[in-house]
């Protein structure tokens, strides 16, 4: 008897590790992350592992089952969900379950992985995607969902990704302000319940919070050191973050478009695609998860991500709207003086019957002002071609103003309400992009220009508004679909240009830092970070947009924001991105005009390790009185080192800053440049010959005492 009940123990144990092995593992790798899934034996999807790569596959039967990985309303968890369905019966309850995956390489170094999920008693799908970016670390993740009930079900939430983290304690990082104060970067460690950052304000989304965070895991967030997960959303309108930790001290972090206001309508065998979620987990503190961003963005995200960038001479803040054609060929004339690429007309050159002298009128009636402009936009590319720059123009096609003639003829094109006063944001409303004709009309502003006056070469496309007054006479009982159909109307527009304009290179603008998403970034080349042009506020604007986005597709312009910095300074901020002017020469004297001659020069010699080149942030300005931020060369051979003191105390004692991204075996020369006509370094180790190993290990004295002083320092490799 006991040799049979010895025999079956063994059978069961056998049976329970054949059942245990048989189990789906999904593994969903880069070089150095493994997020993993493994499937139950109630045949449901558990994400079972985040973090750094492991080593053995072995390793992976000992890894507890985890959390569901795609949590649903109405079962039995008791916190946020990722998704919310109501059937046709009117029940709220989904159950996914596990049907299948593939996996497949889309080009070298990229693979992805769809896990598809169905429930068992109602026909909806859901397709989960993941795919990664082996040596930049980074995963993309979107969902699709769809069903095959009879008529539309109804769509409460659905999020682009669920992750889950079981740790001690998490530190989030959000990244908030407001007009001309971008990016705040605030961080406070999470507790039980949620925290969740968001937008409502559709168009102009990000104005007062941004589409990223930094989650640091059992400590605060540090530059090298430290697990932290950073993630951001392609989604060029509301936005949701939900960080919820439960009674487990387990957190979970929910991804996508904000379900506020937007239940959604789908229909059978339509497809939602949410928008992409992307996130990279770095072992090595904050600068490696930003060079992970920076290193993807170029090579797969951003327009023209690997070519190079134009400086340019903006005329915004040396006329506003008070110009006309002499004052912009004289402008034209300090752009070839300055030596920038090209030059770029701001707003205020459109509209007759409600001519554009001012910010209350004319937006949406894109011809030429004719006293403005009598010779029209093609005048002023031809001068700009005799010249030998290019010529770039300021649009902003999604809005209008009441007082335009537009608005008069296409009311029902607006976004406002039938039974109430309008609203206005900066004097006007947004056109409704769920509107294909709508769409049309934003799509012939670019192509009408383009077809007329071939030559011009930029666009800088604005966005001043958030959707207010919200009704769509277009979407007549569907309401709820206006935020997302908004976005979608809008990718259309761009989608369409890109086709027809393939090497058209354009500057995503929103009244400054109100729109910077990657899914906006793949039609545009850069961004304007921030109507603040101030020297001192735009060191920590820089800082904080540098967490996720590479130096090149920042605009930094040199303007006469804070005249008790020198040109100098202002000149050196802006060159760690994408360098402008905005600035009449008349306001330099000679030697501020020979200096910023040079700066431009150094900064074209530059440009590939600026723009291209991996960025170490040495020294935060939120740390105190002096920053320091350096990029350096894929090769190791070059590196440029901006350094800045802001207002240092009397007798505020300075340490040596030790650089980052070099060979500790080369000679490095150091050699400060940027310098004022007719001065020298005060750099102690300009001109030496240093190794790679001492710069890194004891490296360079780059701060003074003096106030607002600047200095940018050339390393490069003695071969």
């Amino acid at each position: 008897m006991k040799e049979k009940i010895f025999f079956l123990i063994c059978f069961l144990c056998i049976s329970c590790m054949t059942k245990a092995e048989s189990k789906q593992v999904i593994k969903i790798s880069t070089d150095d992350i493994d997020l993993i899934y493994k499937v139950g034996e109630n045949n449901r999807l558990y994400q079972s592992y985040l973090g750094k790569k492991l080593l053995h596959t072995s390793d992976i039967a000992y890894l507890p089952q985890g959390t569901e990985a795609y949590l649903t309303h109405g079962m039995e968890d008791y916190f946020e969900p990722a998704i919310h369905v109501v059937h046709n019966d009117g029940n709220p309850s989904l159950l996914l379950k596990y049907i299948s995956h593939t996996e497949k390489q889309l080009s070298p170094g990229v693979n992805e992985t769809i896990i598809t999920l169905q429930d068992d008693k109602y026909p909806v799908t859901v397709k989960l995607h993941y795919i990664t970016y082996q040596k930049e670390n980074l995963i993309k993740t979107f969902a699709e969902i769809s069903h095959q009930e009879k008529k539309p079900v109804k769509l409460h939430k659905y999020a682009s990704s669920m992750l889950h983290l079981n740790r001690n304690r998490y530190f989030l990082t959000e990244f908030s302000g407001d007009w001309a104060s971008e990016v705040h970067m605030k961080e406070q460690p999470l507790e039980f319940g949620k925290k969740i950052l968001d937008s409502k304000l559709g168009s102009r989304s990000n104005m007062f919070c941004s589409p990223f965070f930094q989650l640091s895991l059992d400590g605060k967030a540090e530059e090298n050191q430290g697990e932290i997960l950073v993630g951001t959303l392609g989604w060029t309108g509301n936005f949701r973050f939900t960080f919820e930790i439960d009674n487990k001290n387990e957190l979970r972090v929910i991804s996508g478009i904000n379900p506020y206001a937007s239940e959604y309508s789908l229909k059978p065998n339509e497809i939602f695609r949410t928008p992409d979620f992307y996130f990279t987990y770095s072992f090595s503190g904050k600068g490696q998860a930003s060079r992970n961003f920076h290193d993807w963005a170029r090579k797969y995200q951003v327009k023209d991500g690997e070519k190079s960038r134009m400086t340019l001479l903006n005329n915004w803040e040396a006329t506003y709207f008070d110009f006309n054609e002499e004052k912009l060929v004289e402008l034209m004339d300090d752009a070839v003086e300055l030596g920038v690429d090209m030059f770029l007309l701001d707003d205020g050159w459109f509209a007759n019957k409600y001519p554009r002298s001012s910010d209350h009128q004319g937006l949406g009636d894109w011809e030429e002002t004719s006293d403005k402009l009598p010779n029209g936009i093609g005048y002023l590319t031809e001068t700009a071609k005799k010249k030998g720059i290019k010529f770039g123009l300021w649009i902003e096609p999604e809005m209008v103003n009441p007082k335009s003639e537009l608005y008069e003829k296409h009311k029902d094109w607006v976004i406002h309400l039938p039974n109430r006063d309008e609203y206005y944001f900066r004097n006007q409303l947004v056109l409704d992009l769920s509107n294909p004709k709508v769409q049309d009309h934003v799509f012939n502003v670019v192509d009408n220009l383009m077809t007329k006056y071939p030559d011009i070469a930029f666009f800088k496309w604005d966005c001043n508004s958030p959707i207010t007054n919200i009704y769509s006479v277009y979407l007549k009982d569907k309401q709820s679909h206006l935020y997302i159909d908004y976005v979608r109307g809008l990718y259309n527009v761009l989608d369409r240009i890109k086709n027809k304009y393939p090497d058209l290179p354009m500057m995503l603008c929103s009244g400054g830092g109100g729109r910077s998403d990657y899914e906006a970034l793949q039609y545009f080349t850069e961004f304007w970070a921030s109507d603040n042009t101030d020297p001192i506020e735009r060191l920590f604007i820089q800082w904080g947009f540098s967490q996720i986005f590479p130096s090149k597709v920042m605009c930094a312009h040199v303007t006469t924001w804070n005249k008790n910095s020198s040109i100098k300074f202002r000149t050196d901020v802006a060159m760690m991105c994408k360098l402008g002017f905005d600035i009449k020469l008349t306001d330099m004297n000679e030697n501020e005009k020979s200096y910023c001659q040079s700066a431009v020069k150094n900064y074209n010699r530059l440009k590939p390790i600026i723009l291209d080149g991996d960025m170490y942030r040495l020294v935060s300005p939120y740390d105190g009185n002096h920053t320091s931020t350096m990029y350096a060369s894929k090769d190791n051979n070059k590196a440029v080192i901006f350094a800045f003191d802001i207002h240092p105390r009397y007798a505020e004692k300075t340490l040596p800053v030790r650089l980052q991204g070099l060979d500790p075996n080369k000679m490095y020369r150091v050699k400060e440049i940027n310098l004022m006509p007719g001065m020298n370094s005060s750099l102690p180790d300009n001109g030496k010959l240093l190794s790679g190993d001492f710069l890194m290990t004891v490296g360079l004295n780059l701060f003074t005492a003096q106030q607002l002083n600047s200095r940018v320092i050339e390393v490069s490799a003695d071969n």
